[in-house]
């Protein structure tokens, strides 16, 4: 049985993020997967790493609940809109927050070399567009995916990372949407 963690990056409940979430959700259930969530926006916590790496602030209680699930999970799926070529601020916050040495990685003494400290794990990045994917992959070769893909989620040792770009979501038909909940659901039932 696979443990499943749906982090959910977009602030709007009400969005489609939300919707394509729960698809996943639905056909992991199915497939008799165990499956927890982080929904970013009901934490309670300071975005800021204050202090970057110099100096600790001491994580709050929901991002010490968010560590646990993390590493209870094998798959990690990350749920998010595309905004200004990036992730959403609060959803960065969170991987600053987070993802901190000794947690996600570890820094070698007196080298440039670190430490994976979140190996044998896959994750799933379902990100939505307000333009093509196809465009976003040509003419912007998709900064927030490949930020995410490979110098936060790879660079702790999550891997293989697979990446689902969906868009244009904006004046998209219901037909569309509705499309891609199907496929997302089937990428539930498969965790790939």
């Amino acid at each position: 049985m696979k443990k499943i963690l749906i982090i959910q990056g977009h602030p709007d409940k009400e969005s489609f993020n939300f919707g394509l979430a729960q698809a996943y959700k639905k056909g992991a259930l199915a497939a008799k997967s165990e499956v927890k969530e982080i929904i970013i926006r009901d934490l309670n916590f300071n975005p800021n790493l204050q202090y970057g790496y110099r100096k600790r602030t001491e994580l709050e209680p929901d991002l010490l609940d968010a560590q646990e699930k993390i590493k209870w999970a094998d798959h990690l799926v990350l749920v998010y809109p595309v905004w200004w070529g990036s992730i959403p601020a609060i959803m960065k916050g969170f991987f600053d927050r987070v993802f901190l040495p000794g947690f996600a990685f570890q820094k070698r003494e007196n080298s440039v070399w670190w430490d994976k400290l979140l190996k044998n794990k896959s994750a799933r990045i379902i990100s939505t567009l307000d333009q093509p994917a196809w465009y976003y992959w040509l003419i912007y070769r998709q900064p927030s995916n490949y930020a995410m893909k490979k110098l936060t989620l790879q660079f702790c040792g999550i891997d293989p990372v697979r990446v689902t770009t969906i868009g244009p979501i904006r004046l998209s038909k219901e037909a569309y949407r509705q499309k891609w909940l199907t496929k997302i659901e089937k990428l539930g039932m498969e965790i790939k």
